[in-house]
């Protein structure tokens, strides 16, 4: 029997669909994930709370907005480096949005308050939304403005392109949830999760 030689193989033609499937699925998995880094004061306390979320993929607390390169947690707090102390939150937005971990942002701190949450107090506390885009900084701008409405007193979270986030020293990496302490402001059972 003679093969044409104008006919391809099958077997390579299906490598070819799935390397291409395996590519597009890729492609689509990567689009499906966002970050938001969020600072509402102690960061032990915000992570534990976006951990408890649905869609929430992964968090890492860290610190953002300031002018030190690789600052350590001293520095933060005691050195004037302009940093946050925030949480970085990567999630799925087939499961969840951008605009329901804003949500949930604004529900579990005080955004009124001026650089300090709870019994913490200083510029590393303040309440801050860092983008990493401008389709994310255009819907953060509008939950912003529409959060306001419905606030007593004026909110002051502050919304900042990202430029570098830092990752806090290990230590601090899920302290609630490893040591059951640390929650400071967050109160998770004050607040309806999704089911």
């Amino acid at each position: 029997m003679q093969v044409d030689p104008q006919v391809q193989n099958p077997t390579q033609y299906t490598k070819k669909q799935f390397y291409l499937f395996a590519s597009l699925c890729a492609i689509i998995i990567v689009m499906s994930k966002q970050t938001l880094v969020l600072g509402a004061g102690c960061f032990w306390g915000v992570q534990y709370f976006f951990d408890q979320l649905n869609g929430v993929l992964q968090t890492e607390v860290g610190y953002a907005g300031g002018h030190v390169d690789n600052p350590s947690y001293e520095q933060v707090c005691y050195e004037n480096s302009g940093h946050a102390e925030v949480c970085r939150v990567l999630f799925d937005d087939e499961k969840t949005s951008l605009l329901e971990i804003v949500k949930y942002f604004f529900m579990m701190h005080d955004p009124t308050q001026v650089n300090r949450q709870g019994p913490d107090v200083g510029e590393q506390y303040r309440s801050v939304i860092f983008y990493v885009d401008e389709l994310s900084h255009q819907m953060i701008r509008n939950a912003l403005v529409e959060m306001q409405k419905n606030t007593d007193g004026t909110i002051v979270t502050s919304v900042e392109k990202l430029i570098t986030f830092w990752p806090a020293e290990d230590y601090h990496q899920k302290f609630t949830a490893r040591t059951g302490r640390g929650a400071c402001h967050v109160d998770p059972s004050e607040i309806t999760l999704p089911a």
